[in-house]
Formats: C-alpha cells, sequence, structure tokens
C-alpha cells in the first residue's frame, strides 16, 4: 500500500430499496431516500435522495421519480449509479478535493442475490472509480452491527426486514448455515395500507401517505401495551373525487398488514426448521435478533415471539444495524475476509 494510501478513501455501503446508507471514517455520512428525480427532455437527474423524495407523487410530466433499486436489487443500472456518484460526491471529505481519489468499498447484499444481480452492483462500484470492492451479505453485516460474535461456535439467528427484502440468516462461525430471502417487506407493507384504504375506506392515498401510515400507527398485533392514537388521513375518495380525510386506528393497519406478516412468520419456521439440531439448541437459549427498518413496527417482536416460542430482541438503531456492520468489516478487514467477498 503505502505512499497511494492517502489518495484511497474507505468507504462502507449498505445499498437499500427505501434507504441508502453510507459509512465514512467512522460515521454515517449519508442516510438518504434511494430515489432520483429525472428530467425526462435531458435525460439529466435533477435531484437524489431527500429532495427527490419530496417530489415523489408530486410530478408533472417532464419530471420523473425514479426508485432504482428494486427488492434490495438494482432495477435501474443507470439511475442507481448517478445515485450513488451523487451521495458519494456529497460526502464533506471528499467533497474537499480536488480530484476524486480512488475507493475501497465494501457493499451490502441481499443473501438471496444472483450472479447477474451481483454483477450489476460490481459494475457500479467500478464505475464510481472504485478500486477494491468486497462485498457482504445482509444479515452477516446485521450481525456484526447488532454486536454478535459472529466467529464464535454459537448459532445466532437474525431476521433483517428492509425496504425490498426480509432476509432471514442462521449464523455460525463467520459464516451463514441457513438462510432465506422472502419478497415481504416495507414496501409490500406499505402497498397493504394504500390496499386498504382503497378497499375499506375507498380513499385513493399515495405511497408517500402510506408510508406515513406504517410509520405513524403501524402495528403487527392488536394486542399493543402503549397503542399510538389515531390518524386523520387525508386522500382522494374514490367515489366523488373529491379530496378528503378519514380518522384510521393501528387496529385497522393492523389487519391490512396481517397476510404479509405471515408470510414473514412462514418464512422464519422454515428456516427455524432446516437449522441443524446443535444450533438450534443454541438459538433456543439466545433468541432471535431483529434488525432493519420493518422491525420497528410496533408488536412485530411479540407476535414472532408468540409464533416461535423464543424471546425476540429488537436491535439498537435497527435503521443502521446493518451499515454498521459493513462499517466494522471495512475497518478490520483481515478479521472478516472470510465473511467478505472480493
Amino acid at each position: 500500500m503505502g505512499f497511494f494510501d492517502f489518495m484511497t478513501e474507505d468507504i462502507a455501503i449498505d445499498l437499500g430499496t427505501a434507504n441508502t446508507l453510507i459509512i465514512h471514517d467512522g460515521k454515517v455520512v449519508v442516510d438518504a431516500p434511494s430515489i432520483v428525480a429525472r428530467d425526462r427532455n435531458s435525460g439529466k437527474i435533477i435531484a437524489t435522495g431527500k429532495k427527490a423524495s419530496l417530489m415523489q407523487g408530486k410530478t408533472h410530466e417532464n419530471i420523473k421519480t425514479i426508485r432504482p433499486l428494486k427488492d434490495g436489487v438494482i432495477a435501474d443500472f443507470e439511475a442507481s449509479e448517478q445515485m450513488i456518484k451523487e451521495f458519494i460526491k456529497n460526502i464533506p471529505s471528499i467533497k474537499k478535493r480536488f480530484f476524486t481519489p480512488s475507493l475501497r468499498m465494501v457493499i451490502c447484499i441481499p443473501s438471496g442475490i444472483t450472479e447477474v444481480e451481483k454483477r450489476a452492483v460490481i459494475d457500479s462500484a467500478e464505475h464510481m472509480n472504485a478500486k477494491e470492492i468486497y462485498l457482504i451479505h445482509e444479515p452477516m453485516a446485521a450481525a456484526i452491527g447488532i454486536g454478535i460474535d459472529i466467529m464464535q461456535p454459537k448459532g445466532n439467528m437474525i431476521i433483517d426486514i428492509g425496504g425490498g427484502t426480509t432476509e432471514i440468516a442462521v449464523i455460525a462461525l463467520g459464516g451463514i448455515v441457513c438462510d432465506k430471502s422472502v419478497k415481504v417487506a416495507g414496501d409490500v407493507f406499505t402497498s397493504d395500507i394504500s390496499y386498504y384504504m382503497r378497499t375499506q375506506h375507498n380513499l385513493y392515498v399515495g405511497e408517500r401517505t402510506a408510508e406515513k401510515i406504517k410509520i405513524q400507527i403501524g402495528a403487527a398485533t392488536e394486542d399493543l401495551e402503549t397503542p399510538p392514537e389515531d390518524m386523520l388521513v387525508q386522500g382522494r375518495d374514490l367515489l366523488s373525487g373529491k379530496p378528503k380525510q378519514v380518522q384510521v386506528s393501528f387496529r385497522e393497519i393492523s389487519k391490512a398488514l396481517d397476510k404479509s406478516i405471515l408470510r414473514i412468520e412462514d418464512a422464519v419456521m422454515e428456516t427455524l426448521s432446516k437449522t441443524p439440531p446443535e444450533l438450534a439448541a443454541d438459538i433456543y437459549n439466545t433468541g432471535i435478533y431483529l434488525a432493519g427498518g420493518g422491525s420497528m413496527l410496533r408488536g412485530l417482536d411479540k407476535r414472532l415471539s408468540r409464533k416461535t416460542d423464543l424471546p425476540v430482541y429488537v436491535a439498537e438503531d435497527p435503521l443502521r444495524a446493518v451499515v454498521r456492520g459493513t462499517g466494522i468489516a471495512l475497518k478490520d478487514l483481515e478479521k472478516y475476509k472470510n465473511v467478505l467477498m472480493k
């Protein structure tokens, strides 16, 4: 290494369907929605991240908002590349430089990713001027981020509920023993809510409003200890076409989300049934860990605990658990070399 070290910057990226997080120098420097706004006439990207998310659902025909990632993988290659470039450019210490430094990157990928999708991630990173690229599976990064010692001969179960996918994995000895990836996560919850509003209240709401409902009063079960207050939701009446407002309670939202959460429960049970007996014994003692934004759904831990008869713990700051783990792996590449794919 030596002389060229000062020209290389290390960054860890959690490229998520809903949010992209970047760690540089041990700090989260970018935490923004994975969304871009493009001018249809010139093809130029006019906004990324928070700015673009404010435009979502409010654009005219010349502006299009795109979410370049779908189900945890790159769906729109060009838009995702421009989005990451924009995010990296805005990292304070890289912004100050006269020339773009070469980068060493660790990037998170879902555990159910195909070779083609993996190639797309690597190609994107290469276009960013990345000289060294390492990939790490999301559940593995989440486990490291939660603070589990993954190198121990001991089984741990992680459920990472992101925007596009739910990753369930049993980890021991620095590897994934059995895993399952289901495409039921935050985005599906959001569309469940807007479908419920349409069918039960004849109210047409946009994606941003449905997301807001999920965050404010979303629940996985009807018996919450501290239930959130009812929420007033505005949208368009499907019958009269007029704007209207209805009051919605968390109980209704838990009904709306029930089917999707059942699918996550089934996937968890399936993973447990494939777990080797010695590791199952460990999991009985350690319980299950939840990470990712979807794990913040009220009562989800209680519901999974009832289903599996195991203690379920939500990680602290679950939204950043994955990127924290990626950052830790980046700091100590030697220790985690078996976990990272080059």
